[in-house]
């Protein structure tokens, strides 16, 4: 599987998942980076998310909304923190009222993507999320965010499993 830890840190509040692939650091990379390959893996697999707006600068916004199995469709954004290809993504994610607009109601937190090779075509992706409190970290965690975040992520071998074989690849 994709995904080899997941740590929760209470006191840091903090939840970092960690991921391997066979793949480098700039084919990881572009799986950030091109929408139409994101929205292969961004979102657990009964809510796969579609990108409306994707400008991965430093202070642009990213927006997208997820579609559940009911047809329910929440939305969410990240504002675009740091950016070094193929490297790291710093981004403050939140979610969004139906008009786009930030929904205050619901807590907002950074997430932190690290990609490095650790050998011949082997990548460690790592997703540091952190909370601004114990309760809003209580709050997300309660609502799914790390099954979510695993079962996103264990989508991606998939799509680098095409490459392998030499399929088309989705941009």
């Amino acid at each position: 599987m994709t995904v080899t830890a997941v740590r929760k840190d209470p006191q840091s509040l903090t939840m970092t998942l960690e991921a391997e692939f066979d793949a480098s650091a700039d084919r990881v990379w572009q799986l950030w980076a091109d929408p139409r390959q994101l929205e292969r893996w961004w979102g657990p697999p009964t809510y796969p998310a579609t990108f409306t707006k994707h400008d991965l600068a430093p202070g642009s916004r990213v927006e997208y909304h997820m579609t559940g199995p009911e047809g329910d469709q929440p939305k969410g954004y990240w504002d675009i923190v740091e950016v070094e290809p193929p490297h790291r993504l710093v981004v403050k994610d939140g979610f969004a009222n139906d008009d786009g607009t930030p929904n205050d109601d619901l807590p907002r937190n950074e997430f932190r993507v690290t990609i490095e090779e650790t050998g011949a075509s082997r990548t460690r992706m790592s997703i540091q999320n952190i909370f601004p409190s114990t309760e809003a970290m209580e709050q997300l965690l309660a609502m799914g965010m790390e099954q979510g975040l695993t079962q996103a992520v264990g989508q991606i071998d998939e799509i680098l499993a095409e490459d392998a074989v030499g399929a088309p690849r989705q941009s």
